[in-house]
């Protein structure tokens, strides 16, 4: 199980842990993260994964088993995902918002083998515990909510019981993979596997002189030459925007600075900016950069952010009004709007800064991507056509255990593949993307991805409701706000609170519905499909909304 002390290149192309490892050894003191007063530097992070890998493969985990990560913002988190990289596993990123139903389904469909849990989720965890009989190591965070369970292994503990490195008997290969659950457009979860060789390309894209190949020696190299990197990641490291952008700074070699709140508080972060000298910071749209505005507008003159290079968003609207007040406080920086997916990083992106705002939802084509029709042909600029955004190049191998849907959104055209996720968009006269939105009726409320079916099935399940839809009305804040639409059986009065009660005793509170209003009927029609276009404008209208 233990390795060599020398870091060493795996045969088969670039690994995310003999990167991380190669850093280690070349700027050991460097801190590699950060939350309030703790400081984990780079070799104390590289010894304590060892000992949490070590203890995964004690435990009888076998190459690319699935280790589920149901953690809130923290150092275990990287830390523990460095360890399942060393060991030639593959984390599962767990929503910390899900019910114990939607823990059995993802736990269940990852096939996943341990746990590693902050300990405010035991008790949540004893009551589905026996019926996952698959998973067979559980790994404790202390979080100070209660005792250690007799059942799970103290995470401190695991990190010290082997500081020499781990590895698995299989080895390390660039084909190991990463895994990133998404709630994507189909209502149950999917894992985007990733090969970590593709998704290192893009991490290091920035430098042109990365080799082809594994070169350790160049990797310390750069760390050493090149100064820190300090980024905080606002939002949650479960989920991709978070977790693409903590791979680029620990790539490089940087600090991750993590916030200790476990909600989103503006003054914390402007705070942390201040006190880290933080470079460049990654948000979920509106829904982070207008409380930041808030706090500013409050208080023009309380923070240094002299030292914040760029602010970037990925996962939901960003208005151009939020950045163009953004950029009055700090002028300095840039802000980079990317439109990306789990299943097509480099979609497109706009950047704004002093010189001028991008507009909302407009974006840049990435240099990889393209907009097709439903018969697979390139749309041309200005033609007011609008088609699918696809990306060719860096992509996934596809989705966990679910080929169906692998092939309706990895398609070939002319013999090359491309990721169809499923965004709709329009190329303007000057090749500038117009985005109108996923073709399905997701909801994308503050990064979240809401499905209105599982919702609607909740609603129903309360007795004063005959039918229901769940529609996405806009929302200055979160892009989109769950809003459910009822038909009550007859002799039966509107009560939303019961209804956004019922709703969040079987689902995650997020996909509650914010409102609910009450309509005669539904009007579905013979196939009993609903018009949700329809239905979301009378939402609109009964709210006194106007999109």
């Amino acid at each position: 199980m233990p390795g060599d002390s020398t870091p060493e290149p795996s045969s088969r192309g670039w690994n995310f842990a003999d990167i991380w490892e190669a850093v280690a050894a070349a700027v050991p003191e460097r801190a590699a993260q950060v939350q309030g007063d703790r400081r984990v530097s780079w070799g104390e992070m590289d010894t304590r994964a060892n000992g949490i890998a070590a203890t995964l493969l004690a435990a009888g985990a076998g190459e690319q088993d699935k280790v589920a990560q149901y953690l809130y913002n923290c150092p275990e988190f990287m830390e523990s995902q460095f360890a399942i990289f060393k060991a030639g596993l593959v984390p599962v990123n767990t929503n910390y918002r899900y019910t114990t139903d939607e823990l059995l389904y993802l736990w269940d469909n990852a096939d996943a083998v341990a746990v590693i849990f902050h300990g405010t989720f035991t008790p949540v965890i004893e009551e589905i515990r026996d019926r996952l009989p698959r998973i067979r190591t559980w790994i404790w965070v202390d979080d100070h909510s209660g005792p250690k369970p007799d059942w799970a292994v103290a995470y401190e503990d695991a990190a010290a019981s082997h500081p020499e490195r781990a590895i698995g008997p299989w080895g390390r290969s660039g084909e190991h993979i990463y895994m990133l659950y998404t709630g994507g457009t189909t209502g149950m979860p999917k894992g985007v596997m990733w090969e970590q060789g593709e998704l290192t390309k893009l991490h290091r894209a920035t430098d042109p002189e990365f080799p082809e190949e594994p070169d350790l020696e160049y990797v310390g190299r750069k760390a050493e030459e090149s100064a820190d990197v300090v980024g905080v990641p606002c939002c949650p490291l479960m989920h991709g925007t978070g977790a693409f952008t903590s791979h680029t700074i620990m790539h490089l070699g940087g600090t991750l600075v993590t916030l200790e709140g476990r909600h989103f508080e503006a003054t914390e972060l402007l705070d942390t900016i201040e006190r880290e000298r933080v470079q460049r910071i990654a948000i979920v749209g509106d829904a982070f950069a207008k409380p930041i505005l808030a706090a500013l507008e409050a208080e023009p003159n309380r923070w240094d952010l002299s030292s914040l290079v760029a602010m970037i968003s990925s996962g939901v609207m960003w208005s151009a009004e939020t950045k163009a007040g953004l950029l009055a406080h700090h002028p300095g920086m840039i802000l980079v709007d990317a439109f990306s997916s789990s299943e097509a990083l480099g979609m497109g992106q706009s950047v704004s800064s002093a010189a001028g705002t991008a507009g909302t939802a407009r974006f840049e084509l990435g240099e990889r991507a393209v907009v097709i029709d439903d018969e697979g042909h390139l749309i041309e600029p200005g033609s007011g056509k609008t088609g699918r955004v696809a990306v060719r190049g860096i992509l996934p191998t596809g989705y966990y255990k679910d080929p169906e849907k692998t092939a309706r959104t990895f398609i070939e055209i002319d013999g090359e593949r491309f990721s169809t996720p499923g965004d709709y968009a329009r190329v303007e006269a000057d090749g500038s993307l117009t985005l109108l939105g996923r073709g399905s009726v997701c909801i994308n409320t503050a990064g979240e991805k809401v499905y209105p079916e599982e919702v609607e099935e909740a609603l129903k399940r309360h007795p004063s409701v005959h039918d229901a839809v769940v529609v996405g009305v806009p929302d200055d804040r979160f892009g989109q706000a769950v809003t459910g639409v009822v038909e009550l059986r007859e002799g039966h009065d509107l009560h939303a609170d019961e209804l956004i009660s019922t709703v969040k005793e079987h689902l995650a509170s997020y996909k509650a519905p914010k409102r609910v209003v009450s309509i005669p009927s539904i009007g579905r029609a013979a196939n009993g499909k609903v018009d949700y276009k329809r239905l979301t404008a009378y939402a609109c209208d009964a709210l006194g909304i106007h999109p």
